[in-house]
């Protein structure tokens, strides 16, 4: 691990490390608390995918629609208006809109191969987003001297790379950098977590493998075909499942290349001092 020990951790001159873990479990609330003490750079993976990777995938797919209108393709194919997303560290909607849903057209769902091609488009994104990290941890040094960094990594990390190779690469990259923190849920997060989504579900990245998978044996269940699938009815289905593929994923993560601490602990923390306690109680003594 980057930090050996808690008091090579509590001593650092520069502290610099990775949140990862399911979205909804403070990984972005606790960033934004250490930004707002004004001694950390964060550095969120969304945002740079739905920014620098994906935005023109996005720009594009808001044209195609306006498009359909005839009054705003006139005005853009003359150039009169301009078209382009508002994505924040806060507000990821134009991304996960793009991302999409599969299933029937007239509920708002996309051909699966669509779907699935989308899907690459965030993976390929996800994994240059994340290689990024030492670029910005330079960034952040030479241009604004931020003493401390922390990377906000999306909910599918444990998707883009091997979690039980200890030599996975970009995992191996990461750790040189900086060091991986899992916030680990409990039983009441994830259902919560589930209940969350129910009311208002999302489009999400998953493992090709797994999606595959979940969208046979849906369709073998409900008995609909592809255009029948209501697209928010089967990402649904498939929320509960993706926490438990993804739970072991994220253990892995932590025993190979960091350490967790509990979402409890974390909705505990007020400052950046209360955050670098809580690290250094992790580490070795």
């Amino acid at each position: 691990m980057l930090y050996h020990s808690a008091d090579h951790w509590t001593a650092a001159p520069r502290k610099q490390v990775m949140l990862f873990g399911m979205s909804g479990l403070g990984k972005t609330h606790l960033a934004n608390l250490l930004r707002e003490g004004g001694d950390w750079f964060h550095y969120s993976i969304d945002y740079r995918i739905g920014t620098r990777y994906m935005g023109e995938f996005i720009a594009d797919n808001f044209k195609r629609e306006a498009m359909k209108v005839p009054l705003l393709r006139e005005l853009l194919l003359s150039d009169s208006v301009y078209i382009s997303s508002n994505i924040t560290f806060d507000n990821l909607a134009p991304l996960s809109t793009y991302l999409g849903k599969p299933g029937n057209p007239d509920r708002g769902g996309l051909p699966f191969d669509e779907y699935m091609q989308r899907q690459e488009q965030h993976r390929a994104a996800e994994i240059a987003a994340l290689r990024d990290t030492p670029h910005f941890i330079a960034r952040a040094d030479a241009l604004y001297d931020y003493a401390n960094f922390v990377c906000d990594t999306g909910g599918s990390i444990c998707e883009v790379i091997d979690p039980d190779n200890p030599q996975d690469p970009l995992m191996t990259q990461l750790a040189d950098h900086v060091l991986p923190i899992w916030i680990e849920g409990s039983e009441a997060h994830t259902e919560e977590l589930i209940r969350r989504f129910d009311r208002a579900p999302k489009p999400m990245y998953y493992q090709p493998e797994f999606l595959h998978a979940a969208w046979a044996e849906y369709q073998r269940e409900t008995g609909h075909s592809p255009t029948q699938i209501d697209p928010d009815a089967f990402v649904r289905w498939t929320y509960a499942r993706a926490l438990a593929h993804r739970a072991p994923r994220y253990a892995a993560m932590a025993r190979n290349w960091g350490l967790r601490v509990s979402a409890q602990e974390v909705a505990q923390i007020r400052q950046a001092d209360d955050f670098i306690s809580l690290i250094a109680e992790k580490l070795p003594n």
